[in-house]
């Protein structure tokens, strides 16, 4: 083993592979070894690559994150980061179809259809009968039409639920609900393992002994039992079902209907939490999925583990007994609120620390309406400056956002103030700035963009 005593750099030297087998070791010519040089070689193909990806990214963005979320299938992070990454890109990524969707994610024209492998209970068996089956005797039909061709031996109730948990029945049988099919689902299978031991025992049904025709099959497949009516989940449930299968929701998420009016708060995405510098004030939109309350061994004060998500990912988040207190009635599992905090890092690794905490419906900010020369004018500017600053308040208090719409003939821009200028009463602030002969107003986080 070789002990590395000191570095330093030697220029442009050719160099020489001595072939030790684990990492890229060369020898100058002088004798001595140059640990883990990244020659030109590597350089080369490194950057030719670079350049491929990012040339089928801009030209084939659609069939480009079809081939990145089937490569990373298996990790229900990445999917669901690139996921986030489709949407923002302005590509559709469709549910689990039955009838359409294949082993891997599928680009259809300008969206994408999801995977049956990223299914979680689906294995590769059940695809396979199910691809095999469809590709023999045409599209499925209904529920019964599947349970009847595919072995259930391959495709089983547990696959059977997680399919149509995840919505891949819904465009098979538009006017059956996802709870009306899982009631359904045990009368279907014993009557098409029924319908099976008949033909096994050639004993089968009046069309199948005198050969049917397509308009026939259907009439027998409908034939199939059915339960009781039943409405369907209620919304909530229907999505923590979805992503109980798929680690992720793909139909609708709850923070979904929030994304644009979040951009004007400009919290941070989960998924990028690695980026930012120890210290770092944050903010984030999240759904509080776990809650796990501690009591600290040497005050014996309370404290909480979270787990949160955003549309790009999830991760933990420590609020200590200080922030507790202030927080402890918003620790609610499927809770939507607004988080602020800050970031620590240990081992390298960055730790969201909770401070502060909102449901996201009592989020408010202040709205101030400006024409062009108002917005350009720097006396205006300043006498603007010195109303929010009079109403700052208490430093540590002060959460309330400050975003300027400046309407030109075309559009309507959202210009957030930064942190230095939020406020701690918004009706406070809405008042002085009238008072000043600013246009002012205090508007909720879910109305903002549909108010303006």
């Amino acid at each position: 083993m070789v002990k590395v005593i000191s570095r330093k750099s030697l220029g442009v030297q050719p160099v020489y592979d001595i072939g030790v087998e684990r990492d890229h070791n060369f020898v100058l010519s002088s004798g001595l070894v140059a640990s883990n040089c990244f020659n030109k070689s590597h350089s080369t193909a490194y950057g030719y690559v670079t350049y491929q990806t990012a040339y089928l990214k801009a030209n084939y963005p659609v069939e480009y994150m079809a081939a990145l979320l089937t490569a990373n299938s298996g990790d229900q992070d990445k999917v669901q980061k690139y996921i986030s990454t489709c949407m923002a890109m302005g590509i559709p990524v469709a549910p689990p179809d039955v009838n359409r969707s294949g082993v891997d994610f599928t680009p259809l024209g300008e969206s994408i259809l999801f995977g049956l492998s990223a299914v979680r209970n689906v294995g590769l068996g059940a695809i396979e009968g199910l691809l095999t089956a469809r590709e023999a005797d045409g599209p499925f039909k209904s529920l019964g039409d599947v349970c009847s061709r595919v072995d259930s031996r391959a495709l089983n109730r547990r696959a059977l639920e997680a399919l149509i948990y995840c919505g891949a029945f819904d465009k098979l049988e538009p006017n059956q609900n996802r709870n009306q099919l899982i009631q359904d689902l045990e009368l279907v299978m014993d009557w098409a393992q029924s319908r099976a031991r008949d033909r096994a025992s050639g004993q089968g049904n009046l069309f199948d002994l005198l050969g049917s025709s397509a308009q026939e099959t259907v009439a027998s497949f409908e034939a199939a039992p059915k339960a009781a009516a039943v409405p369907d989940f209620p919304p909530q449930e229907r999505l923590r079902l979805e992503k109980e299968i798929l680690g992720f929701y793909i139909s609708d998420h709850p923070l979904k209907s929030l994304r644009d009016s979040a951009r004007i708060l400009a919290p941070i995405n989960l998924s990028d939490l690695q980026e930012y510098a120890e210290g770092t004030s944050v903010s984030a939109i999240a759904m509080l999925t776990s809650v796990k309350l501690v009591t600290t061994k040497k005050t014996g004060d309370r404290m909480a583990i979270i787990t949160m998500e955003d549309l790009t990912g999830k991760t933990e988040a420590v609020v200590f007994p200080k922030s507790y207190d202030r927080v402890s009635e918003q620790l609610i599992v499927d809770a939507r609120v607004m988080i602020w905090g800050k970031i620590d890092r240990r081992d390298d690794q960055a730790q969201f620390i909770v401070e502060d905490m909102e449901p996201i419906e009592s989020v408010r900010m202040v709205m101030v309406e400006l024409e062009p020369k108002v917005a350009s004018d720097i006396e205006q500017q300043h006498r603007l400056r010195t109303v929010l600053l009079d109403n700052r308040g208490d430093e540590h208090k002060a959460k309330i956002s400050v975003v300027a719409i400046v309407s030109t003939p075309d559009k309507r821009h959202f210009v957030r103030f930064g942190p230095q200028f939020r406020v701690q009463d918004y009706q406070s602030a809405v008042n002085a700035l009238v008072n000043a002969g600013f246009q002012a107003r205090i508007s909720s986080l879910t109305g903002a963009i549909a108010a303006s």
